[in-house]
């Protein structure tokens, strides 16, 4: 159906931000207007709990991150920006893949239904945008209009 994508992400990032370590600053950059697209809500606030939950486990519960919806002619961009560990480069292709993890615990999934869920149900697209060892990660989510 038919959501606001900016308020949709909002609402899930903050709720994410007052049931989390205080020791994380959450910060946001979004339009202040709405931007609809056809979306299914669940889906995409559970995509955006589990790169938030990701970005969490990367700091070690203390750190930053940084929200970032950007509008252009023919897309929104979400950029979710933490100041974890990184990745390392040789496994950026791999996280995506179901059952790697780079945790102890855990099955694996949570990046692979990540891009499915962007992906095969709303024709999007995720990656890795930037990662930076011990500085941290942003990964990218476009959505076409």
């Amino acid at each position: 159906e038919k959501i606001d994508i900016v308020q949709e992400t909002i609402n899930s990032y903050e709720y994410l931000s007052k049931r989390t370590s205080k020791k994380i600053n959450f910060t946001q950059d979004v339009p202040n207007y709405s931007i609809f697209l056809n979306l299914n809500s669940t889906l995409h606030s559970w995509c955006i709990e589990n790169l938030v939950k990701n970005a969490t486990d990367a700091m070690k519960g203390e750190g930053e991150i940084h929200l970032n919806i950007i509008e252009t002619p023919s897309s929104v961009q979400i950029f979710l920006t933490d100041t974890g560990c990184g990745i390392e480069k040789n496994k950026i292709k791999k996280i995506f893949e179901p059952g790697f993890s780079t945790k102890k615990r855990g099955w694996g999934l949570g990046l692979s239904l990540t891009k499915r869920i962007v992906k095969d149900y709303h024709s999007g697209k995720i990656k890795v945008y930037n990662t930076e060892l011990n500085k941290g990660t942003t990964f990218l989510i476009t959505y076409k209009k």
